[in-house]
């Protein structure tokens, strides 16, 4: 099977789950609908190849799963640390107002006053709500510190993908 061109990383494998050759999954995401959903994972142990999902659910904040072809806990054992991967392209859809944090990364971040603000480089979760962390745009020799902008209405007025660009209620100098 060829690599997709749009892989992305949705968690990596913490361990062996019983001794059957379950494995155990930490996700990136809270409701790992990824890994829940899409049968084939891409692992990078011992090198990048695809696997086949048997089952997987939910079980407390991981998700075990049961791959074609790992039989037995040492198998499993051995996959530990391994980076999991999936085709973006088969991501479940979202609602029009949701977006996965994979396509937020790299917009740029302007304000209503059209100032770049920056360039979305990761996010995090607060437990109330994701947060926008931006690297701001580098003038002169002084390095600008990081912004941290949370994703909510009252500050992220639009998010146009095909523009590559959110538009924010945020101040320069905040």
């Amino acid at each position: 099977m060829q690599v997709p061109d749009d892989l992305t990383q949705v968690g990596y494998v913490s361990g062996a789950f019983g001794v059957t050759g379950s494995i155990r999954v930490t996700p990136f995401s809270a409701d790992a609908d990824a890994l829940l959903n899409i049968k084939t994972w891409w692992l990078d142990k011992p090198s990048l190849r695809s696997v086949d999902v048997r089952t997987a659910k939910m079980h407390g904040g991981d998700v075990v799963a049961q791959l074609v072809g790992t039989i037995g806990r040492d198998a499993a054992e051995a996959l530990k640390g391994a980076a999991v991967s999936v085709s973006r392209a088969e991501f479940p859809e979202l609602p029009a107002d949701e977006f996965y944090w994979t396509d937020l990364i790299g917009l740029d971040v302007v304000n209503l006053q059209g100032e770049n603000l920056g360039t979305v480089t990761d996010l995090m979760h607060n437990g109330a709500q994701s947060i926008l962390r931006v690297a701001p745009v580098q003038t002169g020799d002084e390095k600008a510190p990081e912004r941290l902008i949370p994703f909510v209405d009252h500050f992220v007025k639009t998010v146009d993908q095909q523009a590559k660009k959110i538009t924010v209620d945020w101040g320069l100098d905040y």
